[in-house]
């Protein structure tokens, strides 16, 4: 089997902002770490490009929707490789392979049995195109996400059993305790299933911008399982020439909370009634925070990805976002705490630690690492992190990961000054035929200095593999310096690289670029 991750797929109303940004670092964080383990991945992303929420921009500008589609698209296509996304596709909705799945997938639902016609009235908010319930709507009868008023509106429409699906849905949930991590979301979505589910609708017949309904023209399926069906659609035609849906199904998700109902409550049962695997793992972020409310298009609080990354660079901020807000938590984001974060911990944290290291080896030992054993208790520190690392990142625990991580890095700099390399470097120049000297001290002085240097330049080439997920552009500079390109996740312990000869190391992260 391989392993599949994907995103969310991003709405095309508006251009891409860091909350768009920080769904694809996490699933990249994912799918880079699993190609270390050796797996055949696909990480797949795209956009929305259906619904009403397009038609009413695209009519505002005297456009079509396809205009508008065709217009935004390329810019969150442009997103992935600036934040250095390895991404393995790229879909959009309204290509004709996706309409066609959809279309296919949905008539088999409804030739199970799963499918009605029937009148529909509720409210409804157009920015997230969904029909609130009770439960959902906020004071003064308005959206809870985008805090707009609620449309009371009424169509005939197809409908989805989805109530039929009440205790299947349930039972998943029992039999896999951590289907929905973290468990607080989990909580949310089997509360919402236990107050009782209701049938919903899987058809429009008031807009026309969406995947027809083959068995009834004058409707369009409801942009939400369009969407949804991406993440199997796109395994037919994603890789040339191959269906990987055997192979890559069920998949990895990574969400935001906002659309927690739509992923672990319609989505698994959706697929149970089309006789489909649910998902992997659903793994559901918080809200990135600007002045302590949401980040959104439609408030118009949003932080620029491409901004930040032309002063930063992609991999800091990467790190910012990861180690800033933990995932699976709401917090808050600045180009500030971005500064902090790439002065205080790349900067100085690790890129120091790197330089650090490299130089001392190439002044004492003329750039040839010293093949020693490394220092015993800092191998046990390390014993097992790698582990460690790839299950909390199954488990979704991104954040979490990545301190594990950071310990050793803070670890392995106090090592430096605990053991004080260059003052073994002084004590091993001393002349041992000199009055008082002691050749055993000296001949001590250059096996300390020995292990220490190998410690080092083996925590750190370690400290980079493990890394590269979050790192992925410093890493393989780093490794490459070090002369140990190679990722491998089985290269991930203390001990396991070679004592190779070291070349120059450039600033990883020049303070420079903070100062501008």
């Amino acid at each position: 089997m391989g392993y599949s991750v994907t995103t969310p797929i991003f709405y095309v109303n508006a251009a891409p902002h860091l909350g768009h940004a920080y769904s694809t670092i996490v699933a990249d964080v994912l799918a880079r770490n699993h190609r270390q383990r050796g797996d055949d991945v696909f990480f797949l992303t795209g956009t929305d490009e259906h619904g009403e929420p397009v038609a009413n921009v695209a009519a505002d500008r005297g456009i079509t929707p396809q205009e508008l589609v065709d217009e935004n698209a390329p810019r969150f296509q442009a997103m992935g490789p600036v934040l250095e996304a390895s991404n393995d596709f790229f879909i959009r909705t309204s290509d004709p392979r996706h309409k066609a799945a959809v279309q296919e997938i949905l008539t088999k639902v409804k030739e199970n049995g799963w499918v009605y016609e029937g009148q529909y009235e509720g409210w409804y908010c157009p920015k997230c195109a969904d029909f609130k319930t009770e439960s959902e709507i906020a004071e003064g009868n308005t959206c809870p996400i985008h805090g707009i008023p609620l449309l009371r509106e009424s169509e005939n429409n197809w409908f989805f059993k989805l109530s039929a699906f009440q205790e299947r849905l349930e039972q998943l949930y029992a039999d896999r305790p951590d289907w929905v991590v973290p468990q607080s979301r989990r909580n949310e979505a089997l509360a919402f299933i236990k107050g009782g589910l209701q049938d919903v609708s899987l058809s429009r017949n008031q807009i026309t911008w969406g995947v027809e309904v083959p068995w009834d023209l004058e409707h369009v399926f409801y942009v939400w399982w369009d969407a949804l069906l991406n993440y199997v659609t796109a395994l037919r035609f994603g890789r040339e020439g191959e269906d990987l849906t055997a192979s890559h199904w069920p998949a990895t998700h990574v969400i935001g909370k906002d659309i927690l109902k739509f992923h672990t409550i319609y989505w698994p049962a959706l697929l149970m009634a089309a006789e489909m695997e649910v998902p992997t793992r659903v793994m559901v972020g918080g809200f990135l925070l600007v002045g302590g409310t949401k980040m959104s298009k439609s408030l118009g609080n949003v932080l620029d990805p491409f901004e930040a990354i032309e002063q930063y660079g992609a991999d800091a901020v990467r790190f910012y976002l990861l180690r800033e807000v933990a995932f699976g938590s709401d917090g808050s984001v600045s180009l500030e705490g971005l500064k902090l974060r790439y002065e205080s911990e790349l900067a100085n944290d690790f890129g120091n630690l790197a330089s650090r290291s490299t130089a001392m080896v190439r002044r004492y030992r003329d750039a040839v690492v010293p093949d020693v054993a490394v220092d015993p208790q800092i191998a046990a520190s390390f014993t097992g992190l790698a582990d460690t690392v790839a299950r909390m990142l199954d488990d979704g625990q991104i954040s979490q990961a990545l301190e594990a991580i950071w310990e050793r890095v803070r670890l392995l700099n106090r090592f430096v000054e605990t053991t004080a390399p260059w003052t073994l470097a002084k004590a091993e120049k001393a002349d041992p035929s000199a009055e008082g000297a002691d050749p055993a001290a000296i001949a001590a002085a250059t096996a300390d200095l020995d292990r220490v240097l190998r410690t080092l330049v083996e925590g750190v080439r370690v400290l980079a593999v493990l890394l590269h997920p979050w790192l992925p552009a410093s890493t393989v500079v780093l490794l490459d310096a070090l002369g140990s390109p190679d990722l491998a996740w089985s290269g991930a312990e203390l001990g396991t690289g070679a004592a190779h000869a070291v070349g120059e190391l450039a600033p990883l992260f020049p303070k420079d670029r903070a100062a501008a």
